[in-house]
This record gives structure tokens, C-alpha cells and sequence, in this order.
């Protein structure tokens, strides 16, 4: 089929493109700026200058010609700060362009779409007790996100939401968020201290398997929750740790309530500058130190993900922000809409 991704430079979208593209499908983006060739885009991508921003309707209907294939692989994630309420930049790039693009792909025949969202989406739906929704703008605008998705949804026009976990992998030139993680296990020199819990993960290879099989398993509208690997942070941190040529690095587990207090300082350093996080980080506690884990058969596996090496996928993550953070590697910050 003929696929328009719209994100298709970026980390997840260039994955799914390769996958598409390895499975036979034409694969066309919009780029603001020209990737470098060594930014690893598929070469069998078409690639048109543009900014989905700042087009017409009748601009968007002109690139979604043609097509029977949509991927919203695009928009901004929750370490975004804006002035408040921040839940209004959150609905500028993620949730108006999910309504006004599925809308324009359903006018143009379209029968597949597929929106990249958010774990959080899935945490809220299943921990209600800890009132996410409520208490974090960008949570709340993920499930928005997935109303505004779901109401196009019919028998002539597939919708699925993936619900991404931690992702790990490295697209050259592009800033790992991992980096942040990296710098704090650096500058913590006689043990990494770190909270309970833990999380789900996936590969970025497992991410573009994703992409690829909900435009062609998905019927109707559906939300996915898409994680493979289910670690606890110390877990984790170990391979972190092993990656950094520090494997025998003690790791700490630090109580609650010394985490909320980091999420204080982060706090009142953002009121200082006048913003707003997309994350209250103090009632942000509770889910950081509970253990975040997925279930692949929800997910990963109807829409035929399968497995891969995690540890490789992290050392690469680790190694890229380690070079970003040295300078011995580009650093592209991705821009609002990417």
C-alpha cells in the first residue's frame, strides 16, 4: 500500500518506514529540514519539504492522494515545559493534528491510520486509583489524544493507537531521552541511587514492527499497549551500568518520599522560570515507584512484534548519549511537531 507518515525522519517514524518499506509498501514523508546521510532514513523513503503545520486542508489532501496508509509518528512528548496551562501545547501539536488529520484521511479514502501515543495513556486506564488524568496535563492529553482517534474509527476506516514504552535504540544524529539518564548515572560517582519500580520496554525495531503491522493486522479502532520486556529499574540500571564500563557500580534504592522531594526542586524551579511540566512531578511518585509492566499479548503480539535484544538496543542508547554528552557526536534536538 501507499503509506504517508508524518513524522518519518524521526526515531520511531524512520523504523516503521524501513519496516513498511521491507514489506513492500511506499513510504512518503514530510521533512522540514533535509536529513544528513547519515542520519539512517531509509533511502527508498520519498522525502517532501514541508511542514504539515502550516498547510492548507486542501495541501494535506493533495499528499494523502493516493494513499491507503496514515502514520501520525509526530508531536511532542511529556519532557516538553511551557508556560500554563501546558496542557494547551500538549493539544496544539498532538491531539489538533490527530483530529484534523484523521479527519482529512478519512475524507481522501483512507482505510488505515495509525497513531504513535503514549504508555501513559495505558497507566491511567489501569491504575485509576492514582487519578493521573487529573493530576498530569500531558497524560490527560494523551487519553484525549485517544478519544479524538477513536471517533473516526468505523468499518470503513482503521484506527489503532500504540500505547510506546520505554524505547530504546538510537537513530544517529538524533538526542537519545535517555541522555538525561545517563548524565545522573555519571555524576552519582559511589552509587547510582534510584527508586523502586520498574517499567516496560520495547527495541526501536520492534516499534517500526508495530507501525507496520497495526496498518495491516488493525480493524476498527483499537488502543495497543505495546511493551515486550518487563524490567525493574535496578534491572535495568545494571545494564545501564554495564554499558558505561561501570558493571560492578552499586545501586541504592532511595525511599519515596526522597523522590517526591527531587520532584519538589523541580517544582519550584519551573514556577521560578514560569512554566508548567507536563508532569506534576511530586504526585508523579506514585507511578515512577510502582512497577509499570505490560503484558505483550495485549498488544506487541497480535499486531506480530517480535523478539529482540534488549541489552543491545539499550547499549546502543547508552553509547549515543554518552558521545552527546561528550561531544564527540551531532546532537539534533528534535523540533515541536517532529
Amino acid at each position: 500500500m501507499n503509506v504517508l507518515i508524518l513524522g518519518g525522519t524521526g526515531l520511531l517514524g524512520s523504523e516503521g518506514a524501513r519496516e513498511l518499506i521491507a514489506r513492500g509498501h511506499h513510504v512518503k514523508t514530510l521533512a522540514r529540514r533535509t536529513p544528513s546521510k547519515d542520519a539512517g532514513i531509509p533511502e527508498e523513503m520519498e522525502i517532501i519539504p514541508g511542514n504539515f503545520m502550516n498547510m492548507s486542508d486542501d495541501e494535506i489532501r493533495e499528499l494523502f492522494k493516493g494513499c491507503e496508509g496514515f502514520v501520525f509518528a509526530a508531536g511532542i512528548d511529556e519532557r516538553v515545559e511551557g508556560p500554563a496551562p501546558v496542557y494547551d501545547m500538549f493539544k496544539k501539536f498532538n491531539i489538533d493534528p490527530t483530529d484534523r488529520l484523521l479527519r482529512l484521511a478519512k475524507e481522501c479514502g483512507v482505510k488505515h491510520s495509525v497513531i504513535c501515543g503514549s504508555c501513559f495513556a495505558y497507566s491511567d486506564r489501569t491504575c485509576p486509583e492514582m487519578k493521573l488524568y487529573e493530576t498530569h496535563p500531558y497524560i490527560r492529553s494523551r487519553r484525549d489524544q485517544e478519544t479524538v482517534a477513536m471517533k473516526y474509527a468505523d468499518e470503513n476506516f482503521d484506527v489503532a493507537v500504540l500505547e510506546l514504552s520505554y524505547i530504546f535504540g538510537a537513530q544517529p544524529g538524533r538526542r537519545p531521552v535517555w541522555v538525561y539518564m545517563v548524565e545522573s548515572i555519571r555524576s552519582m560517582k559511589g552509587a547510582t541511587m534510584w527508586p523502586k519500580g520498574g517499567t516496560a520496554m520495547v527495541t526501536i525495531r520492534q516499534v517500526g514492527q508495530a507501525i507496520a503491522g497495526a496498518l495491516e493486522r488493525n480493524r476498527g479502532g483499537n488502543c495497543y499497549p505495546i511493551g515486550w520486556f518487563n524490567m525493574t529499574w535496578k534491572e535495568m540500571l545494571k545494564i545501564f551500568h554495564k554499558h558505561l564500563g561501570c558493571p560492578n557500580k552499586k545501586i541504592i534504592t532511595i525511599p519515596d518520599w526522597m523522590y517526591a522531594m527531587a520532584g519538589m526542586k523541580i517544582k519550584r524551579d519551573q514556577k521560578k522560570r514560569g512554566i508548567e511540566g507536563g508532569l506534576d512531578m511530586v504526585k508523579y511518585t506514585k507511578l515512577q515507584c510502582s512497577n509499570q509492566f505490560m503484558d505483550k499479548n495485549l498488544g506487541c503480539v497480535p499486531l506480530g512484534v517480535t523478539e529482540d535484544d534488549i541489552d543491545a538496543a539499550i547499549g546502543q542508547s547508552v553509547r549515543l548519549s554518552v558521545d552527546i554528552l561528550d561531544g564527540k557526536a551531532k546532537d539534533v534536538k528534535a523540533m515541536k511537531g517532529d
